[in-house]
């Protein structure tokens, strides 16, 4: 949609010779072989100059800038050259360059000299179509306070003869050198500004009307106010944007010409145009023509679209300005990625590289991760944040384009040494060697709708697995109603006969942990952990980690507190305590002690909570109660919260030296102190079981299942085998005792000798494995220490069970799965992020 305002726009490119990367005067081969109605000479050789048509559509103005550019670079190629669209070049041979052989620029050369000999700068003039050159020049006057926001965003020229200029926009500076640059004429009609022109021609400093270099000025020769003050775009969407924008000004001005102008005084002018130079969109800009106060760049562009909206609205172009706004943004200014490729590399021949490629151009609009630099080459399929993008990661994104990526690796080293300093560590497997737990900054959001319905999902079937529990080690009736065969239960590896001492009816999942993956078709429950769940510490520490070395992202509204995570798991093991505990029983955290892969966390969830954390040898059973035993006192314990498996809980010595485990197990089965979460509850874990938890829910509840699960498939059923046996290629196997990503076999990305080697173990031993359909796992971004790649995610979620609740924790675990891989596990290399939960 357009009411028929035009516009049009000039870009002025250097070339480049592709082997040097230098400029060269070589503008002359290019322009014999380009059409001459659109393409020009400038003053230097090492210049083409383009021109659009007039537009009234800014997708047409795109798809024609692109055009431009594509033939013009084409034919450069072809003759070993490029075209670099930016303010200035890193590499010049001053000596080498040449200026226009006509009469007019030698003229200029004679006349000022070091000024025409070093126009090596290229800039971006855009032309809006107004009735009348009066109008041109009072539209000129209202709109100039705004100027220096359009020369942030094009601020493409920080290096000038080969050194950093400290600039975000040298061609400012040299621009600002001729004797008639400046704002505006200060005319008031048009008759007032050609008299002055005649003046400065007549004075002999200028030869013609041309030389007026005003940031803003009736063209000489066409119905137009033009805009002079930009940089040349690198990117087109960015010429665009300013195109747009300076429409949208031209309009605004014109439909308050009879409303009293904002006055600027003209230092202010020049010092906010000198702000916009030496910062870009990475420091502050002047909040003209309210206030010359400065205001953080962003903020300032985007006040000054709200102040635009119903002239971008009645042009169509709201969404477009919004959209290449909040691109340009995220990616910052081309002196910004220039600066950023240098420091990355140490070369300016890779600046000019980038220069080059980013100039010529995209068909296609900018939308998702190829709207941001350091996304560049970014797989969409099945990505959370690009898939299908996500307006709610757009602040975070652009907070990280801001930082770029050698700011995010300091923000790692901080991220290294904060870990440190809290000892954020596990270990694995035998490894005696403690590692920096593994922490991206970039969090994942999951949203309030999904959130709502996954804690409807999680709660149902953490209430209908610790009711299968306590039947199992009851009277087993799904087992004989048919529900469950009774092979499944006496062949889980977790089954265990201490499982049977826990008073009947008492609650044995305390707390569960279910790991959660998506795909496009939504989520599904890939595991449940009933018997010693981990993470939730380690949840809350990353969301601490992010606040630590990354405070600038913005929290979204209705963020979930993960602080109230350890706080609501002591209230589920205070509701765990047996009758006679009263109303504040003892409450212990069992570690196995620095050498257990999450000692950290067993460390933070005791202090959180305010509870010891204790080992083996601080336990003495006394008389069936349960005594934590240190500098000669005892105190006693009503609950322990386990954190260590059952096999060394029973098999090691107590305080006394006496093996802990008939003594314990007594207690037990006295009911004098609960075991948090039960022993035998590995059974719940158990992956054929996995397979039934939908009949199960039903079964025990009543309901039918909220969440799905992945299709599997029990060897130990003839039928089931035999598929998986013809399908191994196509599926994904798993041990049933297996856990951490051991022993799994992705049949997709399975060698031909792996086939066979579980193809063996499952004929020997059917009732050992599952297999199951493979879920094409979501990815999310990470950084991995040049740029944005998409990485495999799952989700560990948690739910604590009482008597009288079910709730989830505010604090889940995203983990994150190493480069080519789908195994999360950081036993297997995987890493975590901080999960954002939002409430509905």
């Amino acid at each position: 949609m357009s009411d028929g305002v035009t516009v049009g726009v000039e870009e002025e490119f250097h070339v480049v010779d592709l082997a040097t990367r230098e400029l060269v005067p070589r503008g002359g081969e290019i322009l014999r072989r380009l059409p001459a109605e659109t393409y020009a000479a400038e003053l230097q050789t090492s210049v083409v100059e383009s021109n659009s048509r007039v537009h009234t559509s800014l997708d047409d103005l795109r798809a024609d800038l692109i055009g431009l550019r594509r033939r013009a670079t084409t034919v450069a190629e072809a003759a070993g050259l490029g075209l670099v669209s930016a303010g200035s070049v890193p590499l010049v041979d001053l000596d080498a360059l040449q200026i226009t052989p006509t009469s007019r620029y030698r003229r200029m050369l004679d006349d000022y000299q070091i000024l025409a000999r070093e126009q090596l700068i290229c800039g971006m003039h855009t032309h809006v179509g107004v009735a009348d050159r009066d109008a041109a020049v009072a539209v000129a006057h209202r709109v100039v306070p705004w100027m220096h926001l359009l020369l942030a965003l094009s601020t493409s020229s920080p290096y000038w003869m080969g050194e950093d200029s400290g600039y975000a926009s040298v061609r400012a500076l040299v621009w600002q050198r001729w004797p008639t640059a400046g704002a505006t004429s200060g005319a008031a009609t048009a008759a007032e500004h050609d008299a002055l022109v005649a003046d400065l021609i007549a004075s002999g400093i200028i030869s013609d009307q041309a030389m007026i270099y005003f940031d803003i000025r009736p063209s000489a020769d066409k119905p137009t106010v033009e805009l002079r003050v930009a940089d040349a775009c690198t990117e087109v969407d960015d010429a665009v944007l300013i195109a747009g924008l300076f429409r949208a000004m031209v309009r605004h001005a014109l439909a308050n010409l009879d409303k009293p102008e904002k006055e600027v005084k003209p230092p202010i002018l020049r010092a906010a145009m000198w702000r916009a130079a030496r910062s870009g969109l990475d420091g502050d800009l002047l909040d003209l023509p309210h206030s010359p106060k400065p205001l953080p760049a962003h903020q300032a562009l985007n006040n000054l679209v709200a102040e635009l909206r119903p002239h971008l609205e009645e042009t169509g172009d709201r969404s477009t300005i919004s959209d290449l706004l909040a691109a340009a943004l995220a990616r910052t200014s081309s002196a910004h990625r220039q600066r950023r490729e240098f420091d990355r590399r140490g070369r300016l021949t890779d600046v000019v590289d980038l220069l080059l490629e980013r100039t010529r151009g995209s068909d296609t609009l900018p939308s998702g991760p190829a709207r941001y630099a350091t996304m560049s080459g970014y797989r969409l399929d099945g990505d959370e944040v690009f898939g299908a993008p996500r307006e709610d990661y757009r602040p975070l994104i652009e907070v990280f384009e801001r930082i770029g990526a050698a700011g995010l690796r300091k923000r790692e080293q901080d991220r290294d040494e904060e870990q440190r300093a809290h000892g954020v560590t596990f270990t694995v497997g035998a490894d005696p060697a403690s590692r920096l737990f593994p922490f991206d900054l970039v969090p994942r959001l999951i949203d309030a709708g999904d959130w709502a319905e996954l804690t409807r999902g999680l709660t149902q079937r953490a209430r209908a697995l610790d009711a299968l529990l306590r039947d199992v080690y009851g009277d087993r009736q799904a087992v004989a109603d048919g529900i469950l065969p009774a092979w499944v239960v006496d062949s889980a590896p977790g089954l265990s006969p201490t499982g049977a001492l826990v008073p009947r009816g008492a609650v044995r999942a305390h707390l569960s942990g279910m790991d959660l993956v998506r795909d496009e078709a939504g989520w599904y429950v890939l595991e449940d952990n009933l018997r010693v769940p981990s993470g939730m510490g380690y949840a809350v520490q990353n969301r601490r980690l992010t606040n630590a070395v990354l405070p600038e992202l913005p929290k979204p509204d209705g963020l979930l507190d993960v602080e109230a995570a350890p706080a609501m798991l002591r209230e589920t093991l205070t509701a765990a305590a047996p009758p006679a505990a009263g109303n504040t029983p003892g409450i212990a955290l069992l570690s196995g002690g620095p050498s257990d892969s999450a000692w950290f966390e067993h460390r933070l969830l005791a202090e959180e909570m305010g509870v010891p954390l204790v080992r083996t040898g601080d336990l003495l059973v006394d008389d069936r109660s349960v005594f934590v035993v240190r500098d000669g006192t005892r105190r006693k314990v009503d609950v322990l919260y386990l954190r260590v498996d059952e096999d060394h809980l029973l098999h090691s010595a107590g305080a006394d030296g006496r093996p802990l485990g008939p003594s314990l197990l007594a207690a037990v089965y006295a009911g004098t102190v609960t075991l948090a979460n039960a022993l035998g509850n590995g059974i719940g874990d158990d992956k054929a079981i996995y397979a039934y938890v939908p009949e199960l829910i039903g079964y025990y509840l009543g309901e039918r299942p909220l969440l799905a699960q992945v299709p599997t498939y029990l060897c130990g059923v003839a039928e089931q085998r035999e598929e998986v046996l013809k399908r191994l290629e196509t599926l994904v196997c798993k041990p049933v005792d297996g856990y951490g990503g051991d022993r799994v076999l992705i049949g997709p990305r399975a060698s031909e000798e792996e086939l066979a080697a579980v193809r063996r173990q499952i004929e020997s031993a059917p009732h050992r494995w599952i297999a199951q359909e493979p879920v094409a796992l979501s990815t999310h971004p990470v950084f991995d220490g040049t740029a944005f790649a998409p990485r495999h995610v799952d989700l560990r979620a948690f739910v604590y069970l009482t008597a009288s609740f079910a709730r989830t924790a505010p604090a889940a675990l995203t983990r994150v799965a190493p480069a080519g891989s789908l195994i999360v596990n950081s036993s297997r290399g995987g890493g975590s992020k901080d999960t954002w939960l939002m409430e509905a």
